[in-house]
């Protein structure tokens, strides 16, 4: 009895033995580890909506809003709101100002001059030549090298903080530029 007992308990053991070695042979080969990278949220749109709206002010959207969505965030047209002249489809940017105009009131209202010392569409950091890189506020040439050499030792940017780890951006430069830029989420 105690011999069949043996046998039986020897051949659970080989058996899970076999089983292990099975799984372990089928199993991927796991050489190259996975890499997960944070995603990053893209920042909402602050909008200044005035004129002819119920609530004029700054209205915080999604990436990606139009104009539409501004004035129904503002509460929508009111009563002499002249909307004919807007286009509602266009996109909207971070920092923009929306004007509906009364009717019979022109379109446009004068307004200041446009503040041009910032790009107007936002610079991917991963991609952008030299040159390109010279134009953004607080980065001249040795600037805009220093960031193509990171990038080339140390791969994509990640988030557009990590722009901060070139030497000589820190955190002042950083601020002059972080809403002109973006990193590509692609290679």
């Amino acid at each position: 009895m105690a011999k069949t007992i043996y046998t039986l308990v020897l051949g659970i053991v080989i058996g899970l033995l076999a089983a292990g070695l099975i799984l372990l042979i089928a199993s991927p080969a796991r050489t190259t580890p996975i890499l997960i990278l944070p995603t990053s949220t893209p920042a909402n749109l602050f909008v200044h909506v005035a004129g002819s709206v119920i609530r004029p002010g700054t209205v915080i959207l999604p990436p990606g809003s139009r104009v539409e969505q501004a004035i129904q965030a503002a509460g929508g047209l009111s009563a002499n709101a002249e909307a004919n002249g807007l286009n509602l489809a266009a996109r909207l940017s971070d920092g923009q100002k929306i004007y509906v105009p009364r009717m019979g009131e022109a379109a446009t209202p004068e307004a200041p001059p446009a503040d041009t010392s910032m790009p107007t569409t936002k610079l991917d950091i991963n991609l952008a030549s030299r040159e390109q890189l010279e134009e953004l506020p607080g980065i001249g040439p040795s600037k805009a090298e220093a960031i193509i050499t990171y990038r080339q030792n140390h791969g994509r940017f990640v988030t557009i903080e990590d722009i901060q780890k070139v030497p000589g951006i820190g955190p002042a430069i950083f601020e002059q530029i972080r809403d002109s830029i973006l990193v590509s989420e692609s290679p």
